[in-house]
């Protein structure tokens, strides 16, 4: 089993930067696949960001494609989303999520979920 613990959202103006982290427990972390999806208000989960096993291969939406780098260190058992020039529209609770299948931008194939963490960007 995998426990996913998100961190570093909060308030920040527009053209700001955040790093979110996400903290894994268990000794098999480098098994998962590991990605950010994000929700907001009245919309549905949408994908953000997607990262292979050893790291070796990331993938991301066009919408924050430039402006987002995913990450990880399995060393650390932590992923992380690196966000610059954030904009109002990135404005979700962000979600780590774990899979043992292949990378998909669809959240039902993702089998662990983080509790999330709220990122504001203000105008």
């Amino acid at each position: 089993q995998v426990q996913l613990v998100e961190s570093g959202g909060g308030l920040v103006q527009a053209g700001g930067s955040l790093r979110l982290s996400c903290a894994a427990s268990g000794r098999t972390f480098s098994m998962y696949i590991m990605g950010w999806f994000r929700q907001a208000p009245g919309k549905e989960r949408e994908f953000v960001s997607a990262i292979s096993r050893s790291g070796g291969s990331t993938y991301y939406a066009d919408s924050v494609k430039g402006r987002f780098t995913i990450s990880r260190d399995n060393a650390k058992n932590t992923v992380y989303l690196q966000m610059n020039s954030l904009k109002p529209e990135d404005t979700a609770v962000y979600y780590c999520a774990a899979s043992r299948a292949v990378v998909t931008t669809t959240p039902k194939q993702y089998e662990y979920w983080g509790q999330g963490t709220q990122v504001t960007v203000s105008s």
